[in-house]
């Protein structure tokens, strides 16, 4: 499950990316973005990409690399609500980045810290 998670979330930010590369901000007339922005989506998206498709990196790399992203996502949502005169001045990150960042953050530790099914026991 953590692999399609990587592929669709890193599909969609990659997506993103790209998307607020060549339309005007805000994005969809809703979300504050600049280059440093998307730079950082495509960067989110690739490193989820890559964890979902490279097999040297072992089965449990999207899983991980889910765990990674969360957390920092995590971080991001604390100080775009604590913060964001700040993390506007950064990255153009406005509330509705914010509650989105704070939605890839809890879905992404979900799916990172869920309990693969191989490893769940039945009595």
């Amino acid at each position: 499950m953590a692999r399609q998670f990587a592929i669709v979330f890193g599909a969609v930010y990659v997506l993103v990316g790209i998307l607020g590369l060549i339309l005007p901000s805000p994005l969809l007339g809703i979300f504050g973005v600049n280059l440093l922005h998307d730079i950082v989506h495509l960067a989110i998206g690739g490193l989820w990409l890559f964890a979902a498709f490279a097999a040297p990196m072992g089965p449990d790399s999207a899983r991980k690399t889910s765990q990674l992203i969360g957390i920092v996502y995590l971080l991001v949502a604390i100080l775009g609500f604590a913060l964001p005169d700040l993390m506007n001045q950064l990255l153009v990150i406005n509330m509705a980045d914010n509650f989105l960042h704070l939605g890839t953050a809890v879905l992404a530790l979900y799916i990172g810290f869920m309990r693969p099914k191989s490893s769940v026991t039945t009595a």
